[in-house]
């Protein structure tokens, strides 16, 4: 594929440098001379703040994290805390583009009216910080993962020193798969060897050889490389953003590695990171050998072919609108997920389809475009889209004076390309041949009408289940605020114990983990039940086959 694929996962955008940014805070600051709302009872750390940050936050922003800053104690959140308030206020923390008013997505990340009131009511409010005791232990980061089990490859990169001194760089590192045979990723998580250097992570293949050649030519562990990266024959692996949730596929699907292949990994080091050292890894689960259908990244909507007021050229001193449509010929098609793609003088894309009864079904809107926070996106449940459907696009792209990340000054003509200063319009989608019922199936089992339930809450709480339908083990985590006994059993949906993992063991207060085999339990749907003295709590598990 020709394109500067490698910007799909962007990481953390460098929030308190940028001009836009910037120009956000001194919005903040003046909001922040604004009378105060009066709130009958100020929240405080404890119980209120501490649960919303470790949620949303301190993935990022933790010692050691890719942030500039910590927010894993109180003493940090103090320190930070008029930052904090003009961010959330302004919603450019934590950064999440697509707009949940349009189409919801998997595993959003998007702070409620009433969670950011809490954090302006605590930063105006003298940040009190409650009873320390009642707090929810600090969340750790290492290098182990979130997805339980033994990875079926994992993929290291040689130990790499930055020279991002002053420039952002993109550093490629080709590694043999050394895979007899063809294999099915479905689960792909990126653990990153230096959280303060790692701003995003990409996987390809590549079964030419060409990465290789280019890496073998280049001195020293890998190659400098920004253009488009995922080669026309190879696939799109998985993506990492910090904070993000391990990319995977439903059960049944997989995207597919190639025997003898290789993998490509590139990994962007942000400017400022020199001299610091990551050895990243990449750890890969399979899906079965058999009964798995292919998943493919494939651009449908691309300003190269399918541009209906084209060419992509934006003269200086204008605002221009671009369209693009595409229609489904043959089979029907399922899309997972969807990953759309501009650069510098992008401000606004959204993406959805015309169906053949004439409805339209909406994919995803980004009002407002960050070059540097990109990623790809999953669907809450599969879309199943009908051969004659009409994929459109619609983008708007700014290369005026007013745009503060327009790379030229005074504006130029620019054009399509792949370097950061051209521009590009693609959409992206993970895709299947549709098969029926693909429509039933749901992608990220958390997903309410509004969003995703946050895993941090102050309360007793069994936790939504990381990789949910599950295959051969499952992760559960709970919380308690104070040492109880506890109970863990897996019950059909007739109410009949089924498994009893657990039985009244004590239960610490604060956050536990443990990891069950259900290897011999036959498909289905479960509910998971952890029982207290005090209390009954539930989630429902789909378990498959592996």
């Amino acid at each position: 594929m020709n394109s500067d694929m490698n910007v799909m996962c962007i990481g953390l955008k460098k929030v308190w440098s940028s001009r836009k940014i910037q120009l956000s805070l001194l919005a903040g600051i003046l909001f922040s001379c604004l009378p105060l709302k009066s709130f009958s009872q100020t929240p405080d750390w404890s119980t209120s703040v501490a649960p919303i940050v470790y949620n949303y936050c301190t993935s990022c922003h933790h010692n050691g994290g890719l942030a500039p800053f910590s927010l894993t104690t109180y003493a940090d959140a103090v320190t930070n805390a008029t930052n904090m308030a003009h961010a959330v206020n302004l919603k450019m923390m934590p950064p999440w583009l697509p707009d949940p008013a349009y189409a919801h997505m998997a595993h959003e990340r998007v702070l409620s009216d009433s969670e950011i009131n809490n954090i302006k009511a605590w930063a105006y409010g003298g940040t009190p910080q409650g009873d320390p005791s009642l707090a929810p232990p600090i969340p750790t980061y290492n290098r182990n993962g979130s997805i339980p089990g033994i990875p079926d490859l994992v993929i290291r990169i040689p130990n790499y020193t930055s020279t991002a001194d002053t420039h952002d760089i993109y550093q490629c590192f080709v590694i043999p798969s050394n895979l007899p045979k063809d294999k099915f990723i479905r689960s792909f998580e990126a653990i990153p060897g230096n959280n303060a250097c790692v701003h995003h992570v990409l996987a390809f293949t590549d079964t030419s050889g060409d990465y290789a050649a280019m890496d073998a030519a280049y001195p020293g562990p890998g190659f400098r490389y920004f253009g488009g990266v995922i080669p026309e024959n190879g696939n799109g692996l998985g993506i990492w953003v910090p904070g993000s949730f391990p990319l995977t596929c439903p059960p049944g699907f997989g995207i597919k590695i190639a025997r003898h292949s290789d993998i490509v990994v590139q990994i962007h080091y942000p400017a400022g990171t020199a001299g610091l050292v990551d050895s990243t890894e990449l750890h890969f689960f399979f899906a079965p050998d058999t009964g798995t259908r292919e998943a493919i990244m494939f651009p449908f909507l691309s300003h190269e072919f399918n541009l209906i007021n084209g060419p992509l050229m934006i003269p200086a001193n204008t605002v221009k609108q671009c369209e693009e449509e595409d229609s489904i010929r043959g089979n029907d098609l399922s899309l997972l997920g969807i990953f759309p793609h501009m650069h510098l003088l992008g401000t606004s894309i959204k993406s959805y389809g015309v169906l053949p009864s004439g409805d339209t079904d909406r994919y995803i809107s980004i009002p407002e475009w960050d070059f540097h926070w990109q990623n790809f996106y999953m669907f809450p449940k599969i879309k199943k889209v009908p051969a004659g459907t009409f994929l459109r696009a619609e983008a708007i792209y700014d290369n005026t004076d007013t745009n503060p990340d327009n790379p030229n000054r005074p504006p130029m003509d620019v054009i399509a390309g792949e370097r950061t200063i051209d521009e590009m319009m693609l959409m992206v989608f993970l895709y299947a041949n549709y098969k029926p019922g693909d429509e039933n199936i749901i992608i990220d089992t958390g997903q309410t009408a509004a969003v995703a339930n946050p895993p941090y809450k102050y309360s007793r709480q069994l936790m939504d289940i990381v990789t949910n339908p599950v295959v051969s083990y499952i992760a559960v985590k709970y919380y308690s605020e104070k040492s109880d006994y506890k109970t863990i059993s897996l019950v059909d949906m007739q109410g009949r114990v089924i498994r009893n993992f657990i039985a009244a063991a004590p239960m610490p207060a604060g956050y536990s983990n443990d990891i069950f085999s259900v290897k011999d339990v036959a498909p289905g749907n479960y509910i998971l039940m952890l029982k207290t003295q005090r209390q009954v709590l539930t989630k429902k598990v789909i378990i498959v086959s592996d």
